[in-house]
């Protein structure tokens, strides 16, 4: 086991990572910019160094950077997070290059499934279902992608091969707008991405987001922890995560996760792993994998009774699972509420100083915060500043939880997302379980109505 790991990243990931090592003994490095330097991780951790200005570019995606401060610190491995560069495969390269552990799968895998195209003729060699669509990248011959379009069926949508974070997509409804949403976005993808390839998908009308937790060692052992449904988003971002998914048939999980377990297997992969899809009239489609830990594993660490992170460390330190998929049980439901320094009507981004911060508690409440009372939110970095994640034995009683645990939370000096957290603990449909991908975009506009 590695006796000293460094974290590459910043807020409750880092704090998460942090508590990890400490139960089982392993020293933390944290690195952080010079806006990070009153956070808690950094107070908390056995050795700190600070790696440059604010800009993620200068600090958090400064590779070099990061190497060094391995190299002074004596670290024997580095932990990614997520976010920043904890999916960039050169920096997993330059890891390992460098004479450390990359906590997380290879470079080979990173690039296959990072480049959304190479994943979807993977996961179909795999035997993975995916959404109807184009072969590869699309050509430059516009009858050519015409023709693609005609034999999917609109509507499409246009996505970037290197995209991510609900960013480069383009919905198509009519023949008459595809080219130019074609170029537009083959543009935007080259500008934001560095690759201006794009793919082409049908678009389902009303999925839901519903992801596979997988967990894999060095030696071709693969299980699914179990699954979450994400469908509660804004703008492709997600809001509220829960496990297990309402409403779905248990035999569909069991099929699916099985799939992805057998496609880790075949392509070697090691580590933490997650593989995302659309559900529709009971088939599921994939759409991409997270080769990293996710925000939202919380939830099915609590409903598994599996510490994802612990089992990161330890497969990257060369143990093999512990389990097989037989042992793997779920237990009771989880729900998690993403806490954002935000106007929860406008959501413009609130950073500035937290005067007043009273955290939720009571059976089966955890939060996973890096926040302090006094703690300034620094503007220049995503805005979520926490996550409250809470255990039922029924949805019901997990639902019954969020709300008290809302209701408990006390967050000022800044504005946050909490009060649309409360809003949508009570809403009808989300009550029910299944909303699809687009209902809490159309729940919005009608609030704006009202």
């Amino acid at each position: 086991m590695f006796k000293k790991i460094l974290i590459a990243n910043r807020g409750e990931i880092a704090l998460r990572i942090q508590r990890a090592c400490r139960e089982m003994g392993i020293k933390s490095v944290v690195v952080y910019s010079e806006a990070d330097r009153e956070a808690k991780y950094v107070k908390l951790a056995d050795e700190a160094v600070c790696i440059g200005p604010a800009a993620s570019a200068q600090s958090y995606l400064h590779m070099p950077s990061i190497i060094s401060a391995a190299e002074v610190t004596d670290a024997e491995a580095i932990h990614p997070g997520y976010g920043f560069l904890s999916e960039n495969a050169d920096f997993a390269e330059r890891v390992e290059q460098s004479g450390f552990v990359f906590i997380g799968p290879t470079p080979e895998s990173i690039r296959v499934m990072g480049d959304k195209v190479s994943a979807k003729q993977a996961m179909i060699k795999s035997g993975v279902p995916c959404v109807p669509g184009s072969e590869g990248a699309l050509p430059d011959d516009n009858k050519e992608i015409i023709r693609i379009a005609r034999a999917i069926g609109y509507p499409v949508i246009i996505k970037a091969s290197g995209g991510g974070g609900g960013r480069g997509m383009r919905v198509v409804h009519t023949e008459a707008a595809l080219i130019h949403a074609v170029q537009t976005t083959k543009a935007e993808a080259g500008a934001a991405f560095g690759n201006p390839a794009v793919y082409m998908e049908k678009f389902l009308e009303h999925p839901r987001h519903i992801e596979i937790q997988i967990m894999a060692d060095q030696f071709k052992n693969a299980v699914w922890l179990g699954e979450r449904d994400c469908s509660m988003q804004r703008r492709h971002q997600k809001i509220i995560e829960e496990a297990p998914a309402p409403g779905i048939p248990r035999r569909n999980i069991e099929r699916i996760g099985d799939r992805c377990a057998a496609a880790c297997k075949k392509i070697g992969y090691r580590g933490a792993g997650t593989f995302e899809f659309l559900y529709e009239n009971g088939e599921f489609y994939f759409i991409e994998m997270n080769t990293r830990v996710q925000v939202e594993h919380p939830v099915t660490e609590w409903v598994s009774g599996i510490d994802i992170v612990q089992m990161q460390i330890r497969v990257a330190a060369g143990e093999k699972l512990p389990w097989t998929q037989k042992q793997i049980t779920q237990r009771g439901h989880a729900i998690e509420c993403r806490i954002n320094a935000e106007d929860p009507v406008k959501f413009v981004p609130s950073p500035g100083r937290i005067t007043t911060w009273h955290p939720p508690g009571g059976p089966g409440v955890r939060v996973d915060s890096h926040i302090y009372a006094g703690y300034f939110v620094p503007p220049n970095y995503d805005s979520m500043i926490g996550k409250i994640i809470v255990h039922g034995d029924t949805r019901e009683q997990a639902l019954a939880r969020m709300r008290t645990a809302l209701s408990e939370t006390v967050i000022e000096g800044i504005q946050t997302n909490i009060p649309l957290h409360r809003e949508l603990m009570v809403d009808a449909k989300f009550v029910e379980g299944g909303t699809d991908i687009h209902y809490l975009e159309h729940w919005m506009a009608a609030r704006k109505q009202r």
